[in-house]
């Protein structure tokens, strides 16, 4: 149950993800996942399938310095998702007033949303690796 201090006990937890993705965005910045060696994705390198996911980092990297087309064709899910997953991070914050409704009358509303973006990503997984969606994957 949440108590008055509840939201001053989230916020160093808050702070401590702005900062850990911060840092991890700051380092991706300067390393070219195109050219330097990133970790493959396992189901890539055992299968060759493109997962939901692959491409994101590199995606990642092309939003960080402007280049959306490059970042678009390395993953659309991820550069289309990015600004809803920005979107909830904040709505879900402490002190926000429709976080607090969320919790009280959202929970079928957040179990909907969990289901919906799972059954995206696994659409979006499934016709990337498709011959006429390999438009969706991204480059070698």
């Amino acid at each position: 149950m949440n108590h008055p201090g509840a939201a001053g006990i989230r916020r160093p937890r808050v702070a401590a993800t702005a900062a850990i993705a911060a840092a991890g965005l700051s380092g991706l910045y300067f390393v070219n996942p195109n050219t330097t060696h990133v970790p493959l994705c396992p189901l890539h390198a055992m299968t060759g399938l493109w997962c939901p996911l692959c491409g994101s980092t590199r995606a990642c990297y092309a939003l960080l310095h402007g280049q959306l087309h490059t970042a678009l064709s390395d993953n659309a899910l991820f550069v289309l998702g990015l600004p809803l997953l920005l979107l909830w991070w904040f709505w879900r914050q402490p002190g926000n007033v429709a976080a607090r409704t969320a919790r009280t009358h959202g929970r079928g509303l957040q179990r909907a949303g969990f289901w919906a973006v799972l059954a995206v990503g696994l659409i979006f997984g499934i016709v990337r690796n498709l011959p006429w969606g390999s438009w969706l994957a991204p480059p070698a």
